[in-house]
């Protein structure tokens, strides 16, 4: 029988290493845009935030597919555990297909309003409109991962997700560049590469599914009266709070702009560490989301609470060893990225600032995941969306375009709201609210 140390890591170590896949060749898209300029470079990191914002309202949907899955393994009903994956899928074509039609059009306009410098608005209008021709394959994607984290299956995510990256790096370089007879598109081309890469792993997924998901009900299976709607209920406070994270980091970037365009190709460079860095963390939390949601489909609320906390204390000791590079090497870890010596002064303190914060960002982010596996999506986005709106992002105005105190005031910022986010976060679990939620 396995311990329970090995179960987490089977369950977490498949799911980091495809979210790291994901996010690594996000960087590698970041290192050959930043080929083509500092304008270039910083139109893509705001528009990738955009385009986060825009693709929130569907990827909260794996939050409910997971709960839903998993809390069926649980309660021995996995002949229905695809019902959730299907509902997803149909919800994902509907919402993404309309809005991505309707943000191509709006884009020049959403951009120039948030960005002054035409040279940035127009690198980042041509980036986004290439993302978002792949917005209902995210949806997609991200059901796909929902369910087979929820069902325990993690390592068909791992394989799907790293052969679709992998297949992402040529397409997106040739696209840039003009190799192999296909047009130099510069930005246009990693946009557009991304969005061809999205779609192979979309079906990809289907295909795996279709093999190995219809026992589960894969495409057929009807469910129960109200699955529908639960799910909806269960994907809806998530979608809103991922749309409005990435909204807010699209605020933050307009703001940083207001600062000066070396600060805010630099921001682009530290947001994007950021995110591969705490991967790990999500990975864990996805598998602490599945455990509790399965323990609590066994009427097992207090293994539920036991299985977050023993994911937290494994997934804390990977996180503050990958925090230690950031505060001993970063002026090594940004000149992968930037060129300029100047560029990467400016960003060598936030990123040990942002290194000495990763345990504890890491341990939120863990219990966060959690929290949305056995359901509470609802608090998880109370909590996540007052502290950036309500607090981070008012106080990054006054410490950035009003006072002007630069990037190291703005991750000091960053580093007191994600803690503060982190200790409501163990609050919440350890109240234990969530032992009544219906899934």
């Amino acid at each position: 029988m396995l311990s329970r140390r090995q179960v987490i890591l089977r369950l977490a170590l498949p799911i980091i290493g495809g979210m790291t896949s994901q996010n690594i060749l996000n960087l590698i898209d970041i290192a050959m845009v930043g080929r083509l300029g500092a304008a270039a470079l910083a139109g893509v990191g705001m528009a990738g935030f955009l385009n986060f914002m825009a693709v929130g309202a569907i990827t909260g949907l794996s939050a409910g597919v997971q709960a839903t899955s998993a809390r069926r393994v649980g309660e021995g009903r996995e002949a229905e555990s695809a019902v959730p994956l299907n509902n997803g899928l149909l919800i994902a074509a509907g919402i993404g297909l309309p809005l991505s039609v309707a943000l191509w059009f709006m884009a020049p306009g959403i951009v120039a309003a948030l960005i002054d410098d035409a040279a940035v608005a127009r690198e980042g209008t041509t980036y986004w409109q290439g993302r978002l021709l792949g917005v209902v394959a995210i949806g997609a994607n991200f059901c796909f991962r929902g369910f087979w984290s929820g069902v325990g299956q993690t390592r068909v995510y791992l394989r799907t997700l790293v052969t679709t990256h992998v297949l992402n790096v040529p397409i997106s370089y040739c696209l840039i560049f003009g190799h192999l007879g296909l047009p130099e598109l510069g930005v246009y081309g990693a946009g557009l590469g991304t969005s061809i890469a999205v779609w192979i792993g979309t079906g990809i997924y289907l295909t795996v599914a279709w093999r190995h998901a219809q026992p589960r009900g894969f495409l057929h299976g009807r469910g129960r009266a109200g699955d529908f709607g639960r799910l909806i209920r269960l994907a809806l406070p998530n979608s809103l709070q991922q749309a409005l994270f990435a909204a807010g980091f699209a605020v933050l970037f307009w703001m940083i702009g207001q600062v000066g365009t070396a600060e805010l190709a630099v921001a682009t460079v530290l947001i994007n560490i950021m995110l591969v860095a705490i991967l790990p963390a999500i990975g864990f939390g996805l598998a602490a989301g599945t455990l509790a949601g399965q323990a609590l489909g066994r009427r097992a609320p207090e293994d539920a609470r036991r299985w977050a906390w023993d994911v937290a204390r494994l997934g804390g000791i990977w996180l503050g060893l990958l925090g230690l590079p950031m505060l001993l090497l970063p002026s090594l870890l940004l000149a992968q990225f930037l060129d300029d010596p100047g560029l990467v002064a400016l960003g060598r303190v936030p990123l040990q600032l942002f290194g000495a914060g990763l345990l504890i960002d890491g341990v939120g982010i863990i219990l966060m995941q959690a929290l949305l596996g056995v359901g509470a999506s609802r608090s998880v986005m109370l909590v996540a969306v007052s502290l950036q709106w309500l607090l981070f992002l008012p106080a990054v105005y006054v410490l950035g375009p009003l006072l002007q105190f630069g990037l190291i005031a703005i991750w000091l910022a960053m580093l007191a709201w994600r803690g503060l986010q982190t200790g409501l976060f163990v609050w919440l679990w350890q109240r234990g609210g969530w032992r009544h939620a219906r899934v």
